[in-house]
């Protein structure tokens, strides 16, 4: 069991549902974007540069997997489980798990590659050293230690 990381209470909404009162499979990723930007927000990360406490505000995800394994069924309060499997020169790999609010359903999981792009070129570019030590107690024990 991974209990690196954090976990994020995020909120499942009636509109969020599909016809059968299951959350639609698209709002997993969602969910999951949403509780890693409340994250990130709190560390005082913002996508205009002006007002980040952090210089890498371009990023962009280039891969994202979800494997479902127990639908959620109605609103309410799910948590986001995650982590950083690896933080490299120019991405990173989040790790995440879609629990019930008890931690003892996995509904989802998956991961999330983000990639650090210079604004001005759209070309990979390295994280700054704020960001990678902001990111620190995301990263894994195991992956921390290697």
């Amino acid at each position: 069991m991974i209990e690196d990381g954090v976990h994020e209470p995020v909120q499942v909404h009636f509109d969020d549902l599909d016809a059968m009162g299951l959350l639609h499979n698209s709002r997993y990723a969602l969910l999951v974007e949403r509780a890693v930007g409340a994250y990130w927000q709190r560390l005082g990360w913002a996508p205009d540069p002006a007002g980040s406490a952090f210089k890498d505000v371009f990023l962009a995800v280039r891969e994202f997997k979800v494997t479902y394994h127990v639908p959620i069924v109605g609103p309410g309060e799910p948590l986001v489980h995650f982590w950083m499997e690896r933080m490299g020169r120019t991405s990173g790999v989040y790790g995440f798990r879609v629990l019930s609010a008890d931690r003892t359903v996995v509904h989802a999981e998956g991961y999330r590659v983000n990639v650090n792009l210079d604004p001005a070129t759209l070309r990979p570019a390295p994280f700054s050293d704020e960001l990678r030590a902001a990111a620190g107690p995301l990263l894994r024990r195991t992956a921390a230690a290697c």
